[in-house]
C-alpha cells in the first residue's frame, strides 16, 4: 500500500470513529454524567490517533507515516481547556508505543507530546483572536503540519536529506490537504448536528407552546361558557325583575295622577305633591323600561314584527308628544317632510317610535336655546347598504358631543362625561338600545357632532325588510358591544 493510499485509509478511519462517536453520542453521552463524558471524549481522541498508526504508512519495521495528529488539530478547536490539549497530544504519542518500544517511536510520541503544547498555545490563541472560525482553522493546520514536519526532521530516525528531499515533499502537502479535508466534513458534520439539535430544541418548544395554549384554550371555552350561562342567568333576572317592578309602579303613577287631580285648589300643596310623585314614577318606569330592553337585547330576545307603517302620520304622533316639551324649555321645533316619499314602508311602528323618541329626547334634554328639527327624506344606497332607505334626521342646536366621544355614547351606561350625568340625568342606555333596534330593522344611525355647536342623529331605514346593511346582519356589531358588559350599578 502506498503513502497516498495510507492516508486515504487513516481520514477514511477518522470519518468511521467520528460516525461511531456521533452515535455514542446520541444514544449514550447524553444519559452519562458530563465529567464522565469529558474523559470519554479525551480517550476516543487518542483512540483516533491509534486508529491512524495502526492503519498507516509502514516505511520499515519501525518507521510509520500517518495522520496521527489530525484528531489533535480537530481537538484544538473543540475543547476550551488548552491543558486538554497536551493531554491528548501526550495520550497519542504515548500509545505509540503500542507498535514497539524503538528508537522511532521515542522520536514520534516526543513529536505528539510537543505537539500537544503547540495545539495549546493555537487554542489560546483562537479564544482571543476575532478572526474568522475558518482563517483561524486554516492557521492552525498549517502551523500544526509545519511543526509535524519540523520534528520529524529533527528527532527523526530518517536521514535529514533523505526526509527533506524525497519523503517530505509528498507528505506535507498530502497532510495538509487531508487535514483540510476532514476539517471541513467534521465542521459540516457538526453543523447538521447543530442543526438537528436546534430543530429538535424547537420542536419541543413548539410542542409546549402549543400543549400551553391548548390548556389556555379549554379554560377560555370553560370560562366563555361561564359567563354565557352568568349573562343568561342576569338576563333572565332582570327581565322578571322589570316585570314585577312595573305592576307596583303603575298603581303608583295611577294613584299619584288620581291625587293631583282630586285634591281641592286650596290644598294645590298635595297636588304638586301628587304631579312630583306622578313624574318621578314615570321617569323610573321609563328606566325599568330601558333595563328591560337591554336584558331583551342581551339574551337575544327582542322580537321584531314586520307591518305596514304609516310615514305620514309618524310626525304628527312625534309632533303632539314633544311640543309640551318644547314649549316648556323655550326652544324651536318643527318637523318637515320630503315631498317624494312613500306613503307606507314594512317596519316595526313601535321599534321606530321608541328609536326617535329617544333621538328627540336626547336632542331637547341637551339644548337650552335654539331649536330641533327633524326631517324626513328619502335616499339611495350607499357603502352600507343597498335599495331605498328612509332617513330621519334629528338636528339640535345643544352642548354637541366631542369628536373623541362619538363612539362611547354607543355604549351601555355610557354618556359624554360623568358631569353630563350629573346635570341631565339620564341612564346612558338610549342611544345603545336605539343603535340595536335600527340594526335589527335592517338600517343603522349615523351621527355628526361638534362640541357646543349641536348634534345631528340620522335613522337609516330601509323601505322594505329584505334590504339589510351591508356587512351589519342584525344585532352583530351591538351583540358583540354588549356581549359580557352585563349591567353594573
Amino acid at each position: 500500500m502506498g503513502l497516498g493510499n495510507s492516508f486515504l485509509m487513516n481520514l477514511a478511519m477518522l470519518v468511521t470513529v467520528a460516525y461511531l462517536a456521533n452515535v455514542l453520542y446520541k444514544y449514550w453521552f447524553l444519559k452519562t454524567p458530563r465529567r464522565i463524558n469529558y474523559v470519554l471524549s479525551v480517550l476516543l481522541m487518542i483512540f483516533s490517533g491509534w486508529i491512524c498508526m495502526r492503519f498507516g504508512f509502514k516505511l520499515s519495521d519501525n518507521v510509520i507515516f500517518d495522520l496521527r495528529f489530525v484528531p489533535l488539530l480537530i481537538a484544538t478547536a473543540v475543547y476550551s481547556q488548552p491543558l486538554t490539549l497536551v493531554v491528548i497530544g501526550f495520550g497519542i504519542g504515548l500509545v505509540r508505543f503500542t507498535f514497539g518500544v524503538t528508537e522511532a517511536a521515542l522520536a514520534g510520541f516526543l513529536n505528539l507530546t510537543i505537539l500537544g503544547i503547540v495545539c495549546a498555545g493555537i487554542n489560546i490563541w483562537m479564544q482571543r483572536s476575532n478572526f474568522r472560525f475558518v482563517i483561524k482553522g486554516a492557521i492552525a493546520i498549517l502551523i500544526v503540519n509545519a511543526v509535524n514536519t519540523i520534528n520529524i526532521a529533527v528527532f527523526g530516525v530518517i536521514p535529514f536529506r533523505k526526509y527533506m528531499l524525497e519523503i517530505m515533499p509528498v507528505v506535507l502537502p498530502l497532510g495538509i490537504v487531508l487535514s483540510i479535508v476532514f476539517a471541513m466534513m467534521l465542521r459540516d458534520f457538526q453543523l447538521d448536528r447543530r442543526r438537528s439539535i436546534e430543530l429538535k430544541h424547537a420542536n419541543e418548544l413548539l410542542q409546549s407552546q402549543t400543549e400551553e395554549l391548548q390548556k389556555a384554550k379549554l379554560a377560555l371555552e370553560e370560562r366563555a361558557q361561564q359567563l354565557a350561562l352568568a349573562s343568561r342567568y342576569k338576563s333572565e333576572f332582570l327581565a322578571n325583575m322589570s316585570h314585577e317592578l312595573r305592576t307596583p309602579l303603575n298603581s303608583i303613577i295611577n294613584l299619584a295622577q288620581m291625587i293631583s287631580e282630586n285634591y281641592p285648589e286650596k290644598d294645590s300643596g298635595s297636588a304638586d305633591y301628587g304631579r312630583i310623585i306622578c313624574r318621578s314614577g314615570q321617569e323610573l318606569l321609563q328606566i325599568i323600561n330601558d333595563i328591560l330592553d337591554l336584558s331583551k337585547v342581551e339574551a337575544g330576545r327582542l322580537e321584531i314584527v314586520q307591518e305596514e307603517v304609516n310615514v305620514k302620520e309618524l310626525p304628527q304622533l312625534l309632533y303632539l308628544q314633544f311640543e309640551q316639551t318644547a314649549r316648556q324649555k323655550g326652544v324651536g321645533f318643527d318637523i318637515s317632510t320630503a315631498s317624494d316619499l312613500p306613503a307606507t314602508i314594512i317596519s316595526d311602528p313601535q321599534r321606530i317610535g321608541q328609536i326617535l323618541r329617544n333621538l328627540l329626547s336626547n336632542a331637547f334634554k341637551f339644548t337650552d336655546k335654539g331649536n330641533v328639527r327633524m326631517e324626513i327624506y328619502k335616499v339611495q344606497a350607499n357603502a352600507r347598504g343597498r335599495g331605498e332607505y328612509i332617513a330621519f334626521a334629528v338636528k339640535d342646536t345643544g352642548i354637541g358631543i366631542p369628536p373623541d366621544k362619538h363612539k362611547v355614547i354607543f355604549e351601555p351606561f355610557h354618556q359624554g362625561d360623568g358631569s353630563i350625568s350629573r346635570k341631565y340625568g339620564g341612564t346612558g342606555l338610549g342611544l345603545p338600545i336605539s343603535r340595536h333596534l335600527a340594526c335589527l330593522l335592517g338600517g343603522w344611525i349615523d351621527m355628526e357632532s361638534q362640541e357646543g355647536e349641536g348634534s345631528t342623529f340620522i335613522l337609516y331605514l330601509p323601505r322594505s325588510p329584505h334590504v339589510q346593511a351591508s356587512g351589519l346582519p342584525p344585532a352583530a356589531e351591538d351583540k358583540a358591544m354588549f356581549a359580557g358588559r352585563g349591567i353594573s350599578g
